[in-house]
């Protein structure tokens, strides 16, 4: 298994946040393809199928050429943080009667346990950049949680009966869990779930 650099470039001034970490890359060679090259992303990882004809110094060029892209690919896929808070809303009004509303929603780098935060006296929500990968409904989840807690700020009945509001709240709550335990990740208690 090879790990490649990050090809980011080292971290914003102005987010305040720590780089990313650089992907893993896990190099599959394979004796029946012939031309090809094709990458995917699994989890946190890319994978890289190659054909085994390759040189070593061809697969370097051509697992830097497809993590390349499928960065760029997930960059364009990525919400903005001003995103982000246009959906907190649109969701806050569908769910929560427009109750909940945030001074901030951002994406973070920072949370590694939790899927997202939010301090209620400030008004300022968290999500985890990990959950960009995750499909929308899954993150829709996350907000609509921490959203919650603008309303109700402890995991209590009323907060829950607000959380389940959201259609999808079982659903999302049991794909985190699954996400988790595959990951042999602890399931913290703040975590949406």
């Amino acid at each position: 298994m090879a790990v490649l650099p990050d090809s980011r470039p080292d971290d914003d001034p102005r987010s305040g946040s720590v780089p990313p970490c650089p992907p893993e890359v896990e190099v599959r060679r394979s004796a029946r393809r012939r031309r090809t090259v094709s990458a995917y992303r699994d989890g946190g990882r890319i994978v890289v199928l190659v054909p085994a004809s390759l040189t070593r110094a061809e697969e370097a060029d051509w697992v830097a050429t497809m993590v390349a892209r499928i960065e760029r690919s997930e960059q364009r896929r990525r919400p903005s943080d001003d995103d982000l808070m246009g959906r907190a809303r649109s969701l806050s009004d569908r769910y929560l009667g427009g109750l909940a509303v945030p001074e901030s929603v951002r994406w973070v780098e920072n949370q590694s346990t939790r899927w997202g935060s939010c301090t209620p006296g400030e008004r300022t929500i968290r999500i985890s950049s990990r959950l960009q990968q995750m499909p929308q409904w899954v993150v829709d989840y996350v907000i609509v949680h921490e959203l919650a807690h603008l309303v109700e700020a402890h995991h209590n009945e009323r907060f829950w009966a607000w959380v389940d509001n959201y259609p999808q709240a079982e659903r999302a709550k049991g794909y985190l869990m699954g996400w988790s335990a595959a990951r042999d990740e602890p399931d913290e208690p703040d975590n949406p779930g």
